[in-house]
């Protein structure tokens, strides 16, 4: 088998704890908050790195965003990955999934030869884990969802997979190429190499495509080519838990307890 050309798909989202959102374009505000890449897409790199260290290839990195993700890409390099790509235009924003997920897979085209797709199961700061699939259609590949496992048959252009259902788990075996979106947790992803951290930084080949760069339909990106609206926003309201505080001595206290929970022993 030759060695394999493995694209991995990440996201950089603001941080849960700073989420904001524009009550005006109904969008995501992030400018002022702190950001990281999307935690599955963590066990995305490791996954292409282990599999990469496994048979030989490459691992290209492609993600869709403003300039400031570009250092995000270079940790990414710093990780392992070979190259990686940037879709950066103001073309591209406010993008629903279905204009993302054409966006990317035209930038995958671009890039060329892949075996393997790999994306996080979903984005913590849209939960749809719709791209993955998308992507899958645009490009016509196979495609597995909510991988914990993953094998590529050395002996065939097939992969193997472990999925996970409620309940219980599924063994599903694909030709090549696939589209794979991988649970979060699926493994422990690797500290970054300090020494290729240098390299990354000065030298680490991050390339951005605006998208006069990659074949795409101006309606199809971007706001034009996202059909989902958001007709309102509302906060969710917190519900607290009942407490109730005990009297008496310690003693005291122990026997009303026990009283209390007698029931449910």
């Amino acid at each position: 088998m030759r060695p394999l050309q493995i694209i991995a798909c990440v996201k950089v989202v603001p941080k849960p704890e700073e989420v904001k959102v524009d009550t005006k374009t109904m969008t995501i505000e992030r400018g002022e908050v702190r950001s990281e890449i999307n935690p599955p897409d963590m066990n995305v790199l490791e996954m292409a790195l282990t599999l990469k260290e496994q048979h030989g290839g490459k691992v290209t990195v492609i993600a869709m965003g403003p300039p400031l993700f570009e250092p995000y890409m270079r940790l990414a390099l710093a990780m392992g990955a070979d190259e990686a790509y940037l879709l950066s235009d103001r073309a591209f924003a406010a993008a629903d999934t279905l204009a993302t997920s054409y966006a990317l897979a035209q930038g995958i085209r671009k890039i060329g030869d892949y075996d393997l797709i790999l994306c996080g199961e979903e984005s913590s700061d849209g939960a749809t884990a719709q791209v993955p699939p998308g992507i899958a259609e645009w490009l016509e590949t196979s495609q597995i969802t909510y991988a914990e496992d993953l094998e590529v048959l050395s002996d065939s252009k097939m992969v193997k997979a472990k999925r996970e259902l409620a309940g219980g788990y599924e063994v599903i075996q694909v030709p090549l190429p696939c589209t794979v979106s991988v649970k979060i947790g699926a493994n422990e992803p690797r500290f970054m190499d300090m020494e290729r951290k240098v390299w990354a930084e000065a030298d680490g080949p991050v390339t951005v495509w605006a998208a006069s760069d990659i074949d795409v339909e101006a309606e199809m990106i971007g706001l034009p080519g996202s059909p989902t609206i958001v007709d309102g926003l509302a906060q969710a309201e917190s519900t607290e838990r009942k407490r109730e505080f005990l009297e008496g001595t310690p003693e005291e206290q122990a026997k009303v307890l026990v009283e209390r929970l007698r029931p449910y022993l």
